[in-house]
């Protein structure tokens, strides 16, 4: 737990690598859920699908190896920590954290685990792997993120209207209310970067891959026919 004090000002909390994962994962797990249902979509579906694997997979490495309140023992607390937490909240004075704060970890170690168990059912069942149940386990993992997801920004609206503190923002700009020896010292940009590069290497080399649109492979068929019906008409007025 944190107290703020009059010489409080704004400190580096959340450092770039961490930022870009956040806003990947939005992106990557709203376009997976919203092209679910679509055959037309399916490689926009799978791709994403792989992308948060691949960004939780780096979650998970930085939690370990990263900067101070991105790693998990920062934040990671054990239930009585928890219920102590809920209980100051329920009374109207939450605890103010510099980091996640008990509840907001519960949460983010939850999407964590959905997203391994989304990725790997939805990579068995594009693999035509474990049948229904497989299929099944897929759209259950991905509803309950859902449910996660709209549970940690509501979470996080309210965390904010008690604090007085925009969290979103926060995850923006990285920076939150504290003193001066209590933020990070580097952003690690170039982390970042090598993320955001790899992503975007990775949706380019599905596209390049990405099948021929059926309406293409109709067309492009019919031109072929077209014209080799004109070399011969061309053959017998010879």
């Amino acid at each position: 737990m944190n107290t703020m004090s009059d010489d409080s000002r704004k400190i580096l909390v959340w450092d770039a690598p961490v930022r870009v994962f956040h806003w990947l994962l939005v992106l990557s797990f709203a376009g997976a859920y919203l092209t679910a249902e679509s055959e037309r979509w399916r490689l926009a579906h799978v791709s994403l699908g792989y992308t948060v694997g691949g960004l939780v997979a780096f979650r998970i490495l930085w939690g370990l190896l990263g900067t101070r309140y991105a790693r998990f023992g920062s934040f990671v607390r054990g239930p009585r920590v928890v219920a102590r937490y809920a209980r100051a909240l329920l009374a109207g004075k939450p605890e103010h954290h510099i980091g996640h704060n008990p509840a907001g970890a519960v949460g983010i170690v939850l999407l964590l685990l959905l997203s391994l168990a989304a990725v790997a059912s939805g990579w068995a069942n594009y693999s035509e792997l474990g049948g229904k149940l497989i299929e099944e386990l897929h759209e259950v993992a991905g509803n309950l993120m859902l449910t996660v997801v709209i549970v940690h920004v509501a979470a996080a609206l309210v965390m904010s209207w008690l604090h007085r503190e925009n969290l979103v923002r926060s995850m923006v700009t990285g920076k939150k209310t504290g003193l001066t020896g209590q933020g990070i010292q580097k952003p690690w940009r170039p982390v970042a970067l090598i993320i955001v590069v790899a992503v975007m290497g990775f949706w380019w080399l599905q596209w390049q891959g990405a099948p021929e649109p059926a309406g293409m492979v109709a067309s492009a068929a019919i031109s072929s026919l077209g014209k080799h019906a004109n070399h011969r008409h061309d053959d017998e007025n010879d």
